[in-house]
């Protein structure tokens, strides 16, 4: 029998009508695939572009469905996350789907490279405000990554990939180990929001420090890992140097909700912008950005798409 985890790939042209909304959608092109389904950038009749999840089981992707129906629900001062959710019969066989808009970018370490290391204030400010909008709805993001934060022009970010999403209080569902703080035996894979705030910290280690890091992770013994030698490279790293504090407190779980952390990483900023770092330092410019992000909703669309 075949199963929509059968489905080939849909070559460009592909038309989707939904069984229940009627809404037409034409396929461009596969963006990424992922263990629970394929996503696809589409247009529709204006030419809007968006991204189109196409699920293996529905039960699968309707939890992802929920998750972001909830963030809509309680962020009602921006447009919607989830556009539509129907059914297609593709290949004979019935698959479901859901519709979000599509917003380019590229994952925040190579954001870094092309851009400048002076970005991560802004990159990781807007970054902890869009996780301490999910936590204070219940979830916890858990799978953060290089390839599940996507940076877009003047430093705008979006999460994706929520497949990996679990309730606070349940066990994280999907990770990655170099970002993980059971690997680095600084704590359980239960979801609360200290997981995403470490494997934050991680992600500035991984995309300022990956040489170090890596080779770390090459030689040391899995009973000898443990924050104190992420905090060793933390500490060691000029240009981690003015947010060195802070990667210290979420490396060890010392901050207590994702607001505070946010609050946190703020002024360490504002502070660093005081402090000359050789060769990247925080530009003027940039100290206006921030104040900027601070000031208006930083809860642009999210968009889905598997790296």
């Amino acid at each position: 029998m075949t199963t929509s985890s059968d489905m080939q790939h849909l070559p460009k042209g592909t038309e989707i009508r939904g069984k229940w909304n009627g809404k037409l959608y034409r396929l461009e092109r596969l963006l990424g695939k992922g263990s629970n389904g394929q996503v696809y950038l589409a247009t529709s009749g204006s030419r809007a572009t968006y991204a189109i999840k196409l699920g293996h089981e529905a039960t699968e992707l309707q939890g992802e469905v929920n998750i972001l129906a909830s963030l809509d629900h309680s962020e009602k001062d921006r447009p919607p996350f989830l556009l539509d959710v129907d059914d297609v019969i593709l290949q004979g066989v019935k698959v479901p789907f859901y519709v979000m808009k599509f917003v380019p970018g590229i994952p925040v370490k190579d954001y870094l490279q092309q851009q400048g290391s002076h970005w991560i204030g802004v990159v990781g400010y807007r970054l902890l405000e869009r996780l301490t909008q999910l936590h204070e709805v219940g979830w916890v993001f858990g799978d953060i990554k290089s390839d599940n934060v996507l940076v877009n022009e003047y430093g705008r970010v979006e999460l994706v990939d929520y497949g990996g999403a679990s309730a606070i209080g349940r066990s994280v569902r999907q990770f990655t180990e170099i970002y993980d703080r059971g690997y680095w035996s600084a704590g359980s894979r239960m979801a609360d929001p200290a997981y995403d705030l470490f494997a934050v910290a991680m992600l500035w280690l991984h995309a300022l420090d990956s040489k170090r890091l890596i080779q770390l992770t090459k030689t040391m013994l899995p009973q000898n890992r443990h924050p104190r030698e992420l905090i060793k490279l933390v500490r060691s790293n000029s240009r981690l140097q003015p947010v060195e504090n802070w990667m210290e407190k979420a490396l060890t779980g010392q901050f207590e909700h994702s607001r505070e952390a946010s609050q946190q990483w703020r002024e360490a900023v504002r502070l660093s912008q005081k402090v000359k770092v050789p060769d990247d330092r925080v530009k003027g410019w940039m100290a206006g950005l921030l104040g900027g992000a601070i000031i208006l909703s930083t809860s642009a669309v999210i968009i889905w798409l598997l790296q």
